[in-house]
């Protein structure tokens, strides 16, 4: 086998492999770096030695990915015990079923995965998404299978909007992302701090943070005090349908501000500025 005929090959399996870190990392630079040390990876193996080549890719680029994911910030796992069952329980939907499902929600599914686990949105973005077998999704996060099906059923359950706490409506989301810009851009930090939980986050991705956004700040009085500097250049809008705070750049989108709200209180505000995530999405200003 030569090196022309395994570059072919790996050519063949680019989109798929893309398409897998892409959903993996929410980020399309950073899914080309994974994707081009996977190839590098091969090109070190023995291609005779690789029985079914796009598993053994995906597997990789799964391993790489769960490493840049864990590079990013150390959260915390909480131990899964070991669950007796088969490969595919019948409570779990169908993988298309369900890839359907992450299409249609857009924008929301890539704030929804932020907020698990490295090892929980591996095994839900592999199996779910792309039907890879528990068996060597455990190999990749270094679990059992069972325990591998256990972390794609707790991030499933969050995808599908089933959270203990349950969904916030659409009007009362509107209320209090609009309430919560409106203290941002008075400097009103009392009031920001009463919006959010007290463990609240703030994540950016790899573009925001290429812009000079931190990468993670937590607790309510740490993250109001970053929004009561003022954000004139923000605005309300609808991201998918979904209400959220966007900064726009000569009328493009150039960051959204993705709101995670639990009760009425906000958890989570998630700085997407990956312009290929942002070019996938609708963007509708709306009056504060």
């Amino acid at each position: 086998m030569d090196d022309d005929w395994l570059a072919r090959q790996f050519e063949e399996h680019r989109p798929r492999l893309r398409a897998v870190a892409t959903r993996l990392l929410g980020s399309g630079s950073e899914a080309d770096d994974a994707v081009q040390e996977a190839w590098l990876r091969l090109s070190r193996t023995d291609p005779g030695s690789v029985e079914n080549l796009g598993g053994w890719l995906t597997t990789v680029v799964g391993r790489i990915a769960l490493n840049m994911l864990r590079s990013r910030s150390t959260r915390r796992e909480d131990p899964l015990d070991d669950a007796p069952g088969g490969d595919r329980p019948a409570d779990v939907p169908d993988p298309a079923d369900t890839a359907v499902l992450a299409d249609s929600v857009g924008m929301a599914l890539v704030v929804v995965l932020e907020t698990l686990t490295p090892a929980e949105r591996l095994a839900f973005v592999l199996h779910d998404l792309f039907d890879v077998p528990f068996d060597e999704i455990a190999a990749v996060v270094d679990r059992s299978p069972a325990a591998a099906r256990q972390l794609a059923s707790r991030a499933r359950r969050r995808v599908q909007g089933q959270s203990p706490d349950g969904p916030t409506d659409d009007a009362r989301r509107r209320e209090v992302v609009t309430a919560f810009l409106a203290a941002s851009q008075g400097g009103d930090f009392a009031g920001l701090v009463a919006l959010l939980d007290p463990d609240a986050v703030m994540r950016a991705d790899a573009a925001t943070v290429a812009m000079g956004a931190p990468a993670e700040i937590r607790g309510a009085e740490a993250v109001a005090a970053i929004f009561s500097r003022g954000a004139r250049a923000a605005r309300l809008a609808l991201v998918d349908d979904v209400a959220q705070v966007v900064w726009m750049y000569r009328g493009q989108p150039k960051v959204v501000f993705a709101f995670s709200i639990t009760g009425g209180t906000v958890t989570a505000i998630d700085q997407i500025g990956d312009p290929e995530l942002l070019g996938d999405v609708e963007v509708t200003l709306l009056k504060s």
